[in-house]
């Protein structure tokens, strides 16, 4: 019996209907679709995705409604290179804003030190804005204001040199 071409092709085609139909079947009973993501950065060896950052910048703007896409992915950034540090010095913690906290406590509060001058001039500095209360009464929060300013100065600096040191590739602005 010679092979019929027309047959081959209907045998071709119910199996690749087959095979199709199975895939809906199996796909149905999970009730979801499979999405691809887009890369939009990489730290070193990790992706930032579309659907990380979109949902980032939901969560930030709660907050901070004016806050950019450049700005909040800036700052994904700079959690990851942050938190590969932690991790490179072997902290640990919890959960990432934990281990973050950890690494700040450690590598950035425990070294600011303030002198009394310092929080004194601070004092002078900014009288109007203690409305003649005593500095003994303002200590503390101008402290606490301070050992912050620092801190964030600190942090900056050093993830600076963090990103010197790291790869980051930003995939377009087109996101």
């Amino acid at each position: 019996m010679p092979f019929n071409v027309k047959v081959g092709m209907k045998v071709y085609l119910v199996v690749i209907a087959s095979v199709i139909c199975t895939l809906c079947i199996a796909l149905q009973g999970h009730g979801e679709l499979i999405l691809i993501d887009r890369v939009v950065a990489f730290v070193d060896d990790q992706a930032i995705t579309l659907s990380e950052l979109k949902e980032m910048i939901e969560r930030t703007r709660i907050t901070h409604a004016g806050i950019t896409r450049k700005e909040v992915l800036d700052t994904m950034i700079n959690r990851a290179i942050l938190l590969k540090e932690a991790k490179r010095l072997k902290l640990e913690a919890a959960n990432d804003d934990e281990l973050l906290s950890e690494y700040t406590e450690l590598k950035v509060r425990s070294r600011v030190r303030l002198s009394q001058e310092a929080l004194e001039e601070y004092y002078r500095e900014n009288l109007a804005e203690f409305q003649g209360a005593p500095f003994d009464s303002v200590k503390e929060k101008i402290e606490e204001y301070l050992t912050e300013r620092e801190v964030n100065k600190t942090l900056k600096q050093q993830i600076d040199e963090l990103r010197k040191k790291a790869y980051v590739k930003i995939n377009g602005e087109e996101w």
